[in-house]
């Protein structure tokens, strides 16, 4: 991975699939206001290593079991659904910013790792970049190097948007302002990942 043609393409590719809206980071920003940026840490770290494990494993023939298999497929968009439709009802309901409450963050790092086999963004990402960007030579050693790139820069994105959570902590105690953003989120969180999503259960 070090011819630049290629690297800087896959770089630029990355940090656009991780920065930009989408489940992942509206977990994350709502895990941010919630238990501040410390505390999201391991959801961000799941979401890194999920990201890549999917992306190193769809390089080295994953792929192939799903089309050979593919009602397995369609049950992963099903259940994603499913899945998503209840986090965002979660996220709606979940009521005013209590400064001084232990609560958690929505995942820890095995779930939201476990997430990314039912985030459909995960999978255009993961079959995108292993499609376009890696070379035939030097194969694995090459997704290898793409894998560990594709973690450093998950976390740097979508810690970005933990941070960008903790900065609201404040305002979001009112309840009006909290009420706004946690819908807000919920929407956001639907129309990034149902489409998608039901594409998968659908095909």
């Amino acid at each position: 991975m070090t011819d630049p043609t290629l690297l800087i393409p896959f770089l630029i590719f990355a940090i656009v699939m991780t920065g930009t809206p989408g489940p992942n980071n509206a977990m994350v920003l709502v895990s941010g206001a919630k238990v501040g940026v410390m505390r999201t840490m391991p959801l961000v770290s799941g979401i890194a290593l999920g990201v890549s494990l999917q992306f190193v494993l769809l390089g080295l023939g994953l792929g192939a079991l799903f089309n050979a298999a593919p009602g397995f497929h369609t049950a992963l968009g099903i259940v994603g659904a499913g899945y998503i439709l209840w986090l965002a009802w979660k996220i709606a309901t979940s009521g005013p910013l209590e400064i001084g409450q232990d609560s958690r963050p929505p995942m820890g790092l095995l779930a939201g790792a476990a997430f990314q086999w039912i985030n459909p963004k995960a999978w255009a990402l993961s079959i995108s970049a292993s499609a376009t960007y890696i070379p035939v030579e030097n194969h694995v050693l090459n997704l290898c190097v793409a894998g560990v790139l594709l973690a450093a820069l998950s976390m740097l994105c979508v810690g970005t948007w933990a941070v960008g959570g903790a900065a609201l902590r404040q305002v979001l105690t009112r309840p009006s302002y909290s009420l706004a953003f946690n819908v807000a989120m919920s929407i956001i969180l639907i129309l990034t990942t149902m489409p998608a999503i039901l594409r998968m259960a659908l095909s």
